[in-house]
């Protein structure tokens, strides 16, 4: 019996012995599959592509190629953020009511907006747009570097909110055939003033056929908001901007009807050849250029108007509420730096807004504009209609009051203070 318990019990500790043996080699084989498990998993992982993170661009609808050009290029050199559009209709005043839509509700749905240069201190007055400030300064980015009325349109509270996306601006038309050699090379140089311009209008009147001196926009509408602004200076001489105005409307060498003025009115009188002298969009040199107009390209210059030319186009700006600000900014950075700009200034035949490009060879090939050393001028010294947060309340005062003023019915000194208190 004893010689069969001890039998037994050695049974029993080998029986024993070969499952502790067991859990110990076999434990370090599962240990050794999850680790190459892990491994393989890990190789896969680093393999494959990041998803990009998405940047959605809300804009005007472009029938040029430029816009299409701008986010292929962009994709095409980034390998951590992709741009989609969001393309909104040409009615801007559609596109506005859609934007502040979306904004109001804190809406993260668009990250970089473009926007008319005069929804700017709207939007930031609202605290819908993100002050740039900080980052063009990490980025080396000065306001000087780019088209001076386009930054100042988004200039609200000493804060920049915007960059230009491409600028557009109002200047001077003149019959080169018509104004001597002398005061046409004082004009392109921009070193005159109004009341230069008033004597040669007066002096010019009716020779070559025309039969007045000058057409502006003087009509009650936003065309008249930009004339104030560049005969006060950027609203920075009301007074004196007021009273030059006037003027110029009371003279004998506008038309009768100059209070009903707007940019139809003054591109037909100069095409036709009834005015020496027009102050009118880049729109109005493609009607200059059509078979349709009595005078010919010729037969034009081109200069900057004395106290600055207005700045309309568009701006890019970023959204408040965007989930994905680093990568908004490296897309706006793109379109505002030079090659973005470049892209649209020769596949669009829009303006640059960058300064240093005003000069390039390729971007003058395509927009004509550009070649002539007057526009060049005026490109230099645009300034901005009033940045407000109420901007449409602004205008209307600036209108209404100016052209009371300019019609006899309300005296200067309260057309001038009305104006003051509608800019501040």
């Amino acid at each position: 019996m004893k010689k069969w318990l001890a039998l037994l019990a050695t049974m029993t500790m080998m029986v024993s012995g070969v499952g502790c043996a067991g859990n110990n080699t076999k434990q370090p084989a599962a240990e050794t599959k999850t680790e190459v498990k892990t491994e393989a998993s890990a190789a896969k992982e680093e393999s494959a592509p990041a998803e990009k993170q998405k940047i959605k661009f809300a804009v005007q609808a472009d029938s040029t190629p430029a816009l299409e050009t701008l986010i292929s290029t962009f994709n095409s050199t980034q390998d951590k953020y992709i741009v989609e559009l969001v393309e909104f209709t040409n009615d801007s005043g559609q596109m506005h009511d859609q934007l502040i839509t979306s904004l109001s509700s804190g809406s993260a749905e668009y990250d970089v907006m473009s926007l008319d240069v005069v929804w700017a201190g709207e939007f930031a007055g609202a605290g819908y747009i993100e002050a740039l400030d900080m980052m063009m300064d990490e980025a080396g980015m000065k306001i000087t570097d780019f088209n001076a009325g386009s930054m100042a349109s988004g200039s609200y509270q000493g804060k920049q909110y915007t960059l230009p996306y491409f600028p557009d601006l109002g200047f001077l038309y003149y019959r080169a055939d018509i104004v001597s050699k002398e005061d046409a090379a004082k004009l392109d140089s921009g070193s005159y003033t109004y009341d230069d311009l008033y004597e040669m209008a007066s002096k010019y009147k009716g020779q070559n056929g025309t039969e007045v001196g000058y057409v502006f926009q003087s009509k009650q509408y936003e065309g008249l908001t930009c004339n104030v602004a560049e005969f006060t200076g950027g609203y920075t001489d009301i007074k004196a901007g007021l009273e030059t105005m006037k003027k110029f409307v009371t003279s004998d060498f506008v038309p009768k009807d100059i209070l009903n003025y707007d940019e139809g009115s003054t591109h037909t009188s100069f095409t036709e050849g009834k005015s020496v002298f027009a102050r009118n969009w880049p729109y109005q040199y493609g009607m200059i250029k059509g078979d349709e107009s009595k005078v010919k390209p010729d037969q034009v210059g081109i200069a900057p108007l004395p106290k600055g030319d207005v700045v309309g186009g568009w701006l890019l700006a970023m959204n408040k509420k965007s989930a994905n600000p680093e990568g908004a900014w490296e897309f706006m950075k793109f379109i505002a730096g030079k090659e973005g700009q470049k892209i649209n200034s020769t596949k669009g035949g829009y303006l640059p807004g960058v300064n240093e490009l005003l000069n390039d060879e390729e971007i003058k090939a395509a927009n004509e504009l550009l070649k002539f050393p007057g526009f060049q001028k005026a490109l230099e010294s645009t300034v901005a209609r009033p940045v407000s947060a109420e901007y449409s309340k602004a205008s209307d005062a600036v209108q209404v009051n100016v052209h009371k003023f300019l019609s006899g019915s309300q005296d200067l000194d309260s057309a001038a203070k009305a104006v003051e208190e509608a800019v501040k």
